[in-house]
C-alpha cells in the first residue's frame, strides 16, 4: 500500500522545512521535533471537576454509572484555545501535546465511534478547537491517546498484568463484557477504530503520543503494538510516533514520565525479569535518539489536583535544564482548572520562563539540577512518581 497521508498541505510550523517535507514529510517532522526544545502538555477531562487528579476513578474505585455522571455537568466554558496557544508561545514552546482521551474514555472531539464525548456533553470539539489554533499560529500539535486503558468501555480488558484496565471493583462491574482475557482482541476493534477516526481528522498532525507503557511490558501478548504503529504509519505517514520508554524500539522518539531511563528497575522488583529485559531492550533501542522529557507544574497529577502545589519559574528551568541535559525536548504539564481555565499560577511561571529564554537564551543543559522529588525519580527511586 501508498504510505501517502491524506493531508498533504505543508503544515505551518515546519515552514523552514517545506522542501524537506516535499519528498519526506515524516523526516520533515523528525528534524522539526529534534529543535523544537520544549512544548506544552494538557491533561484536561471529566476528571478535571473532582480535582483530585486523573486516576480518580480508578483509585477511588468510582462505579461507571456515578462516573458518569460527570458527562452532564461537564462544563469547559473557559477552555480558550486562543488564550492557550498565544501562552505556549510566550513560552517559547513550539507544540502542544493535548488528552484526546484519558483513561476515563472520555472523549474531547466530535467522535462518530465513541457517543462518550465532548461534543455530546457541551456542543465542544476541543481537538478541532485546541489543533486549528496551533494549525494558525506555527505550533506543532501531538495528539494524546490511551489505546490501552479505557475504565468505562464494556470492553475493557482483563488478566494477569492488565490489572489496570479496570478499577478493583469490590463486586464485579456488570458493564464488563468481557470475562476472559482470550476475548481482549475484542477491545482493539473498537480502540483502532477510535484512532483511525483521530488520524482522519483534517488538520496537521504532528505526531501520536500513546500511553501506558507498564501495561504493555507485563501483558505484551495482548497488546498488538505492532498493528497500531502501522495503522498510525499507513493512515498519517508524517506523523511521529511516542509510546513512553518504548515498546519495540522503532518509536520516533521516547518520553519518559519525571525522568530519562528505563522502567526496567520497576519490572524487577515487582518479580518480573522477563518483562524487565523487554523493557530494557525497547529503551536501549531509543535512548540515544532525541527524545523527550515529560513532567508537570503541579507537585503531584497530571489532571487538576486542587490540593497540589505548583512549581515556579526556577524549578522550570531546572526541569528545561535538565531535559537539554539528556539530548531531549522537555513537555511541561499543566491540568486545567474545571471550567478549563489554566491554573493562573502556571500561567505566570510559563510567562516569566518565555521572558528568561528571550532575554538569556536556553539554560544550560544541567543534569543535576532537578528539584528533590524529579531528582528522585530521574535516579530510579520507587515511589518518586
Amino acid at each position: 500500500m501508498d504510505k501517502k497521508s491524506f493531508y498533504t498541505k505543508v503544515p505551518g510550523y515546519l515552514g523552514s522545512y517545506s522542501a524537506l517535507w516535499e519528498h519526506d514529510p515524516h523526516q520533515a517532522n523528525l528534524s522539526w521535533f529534534h529543535r523544537a526544545n520544549w512544548g506544552l502538555f494538557i491533561h484536561y477531562g471529566l476528571y478535571s471537576q473532582l480535582g483530585r487528579g486523573e486516576w480518580v476513578m480508578f483509585h477511588e474505585r468510582i462505579p461507571i454509572q456515578e462516573y458518569e455522571k460527570l458527562f452532564d455537568t461537564f462544563n469547559p466554558e473557559k477552555f480558550d484555545a486562543d488564550f492557550i496557544t498565544d501562552l505556549a508561545l510566550e513560552a517559547e514552546m513550539r507544540y502542544i501535546t493535548f488528552t484526546s482521551c484519558h483513561h476515563e474514555g472520555f472523549c474531547l472531539w466530535n467522535s462518530q465511534v465513541e457517543t462518550f464525548n465532548s461534543y455530546r456533553a457541551c456542543g465542544r470539539d476541543l481537538v478541532r478547537e485546541l489543533a486549528e489554533q496551533c494549525a494558525r499560529k506555527g505550533l506543532g500539535f501531538f495528539t494524546y491517546y490511551t489505546h490501552i486503558l479505557n475504565w468505562r468501555h464494556p470492553l475493557a480488558m482483563t488478566g494477569p498484568g492488565l490489572e489496570m484496565c479496570r478499577p478493583a471493583y469490590e463486586h464485579d462491574e456488570p458493564r464488563y463484557q468481557i470475562k476472559d482475557p482470550s476475548e481482549n482482541g475484542r477491545y482493539w476493534e473498537y480502540a483502532h477504530q477510535v484512532m483511525e477516526e483521530l488520524l482522519e481528522l483534517e488538520y496537521p498532525l504532528s505526531g501520536m503520543w500513546l500511553d501506558i507503557i507498564m501495561a504493555y511490558y507485563q501483558a505484551p501478548e495482548h497488546i498488538p503494538i505492532e498493528k497500531t504503529y502501522e495503522l498510525i504509519r499507513q493512515k498519517r505517514p508524517e506523523c511521529l510516533i511516542s509510546f513512553k520508554q518504548g515498546a519495540t524500539g522503532t518509536e520516533d522518539f521516547a518520553a519518559p514520565e519525571h525522568s530519562h531511563q528505563s522502567l526496567a528497575f520497576r519490572l524487577e522488583k515487582r518479580g518480573m525479569p522477563e518483562m524487565a529485559r523487554l523493557a530494557e531492550r525497547a529503551w536501549q533501542c531509543n535512548a540515544a535518539k532525541h527524545n523527550e522529557y515529560c513532567t508537570t507544574l503541579q507537585e503531584k497529577a497530571w489532571g487538576y489536583h486542587a490540593q497540589a502545589a505548583h512549581y515556579g519559574p526556577d524549578e522550570v528551568w531546572g526541569f528545561l535544564a535538565f531535559a537539554l541535559a539528556n539530548h531531549a525536548n522537555l513537555l511541561l504539564n499543566v491540568g486545567p482548572l474545571p471550567d478549563g481555565s489554566i491554573h493562573p499560577q502556571d500561567v505566570a511561571t510559563l510567562r516569566e520562563v518565555g521572558k528568561r529564554i528571550r532575554k538569556h537564551g536556553w539554560p544550560e543543559p544541567d543534569a543535576m539540577i532537578l528539584p528533590g522529588r524529579r531528582r528522585k525519580a530521574a535516579q530510579g527511586e520507587p515511589g518518586a512518581e
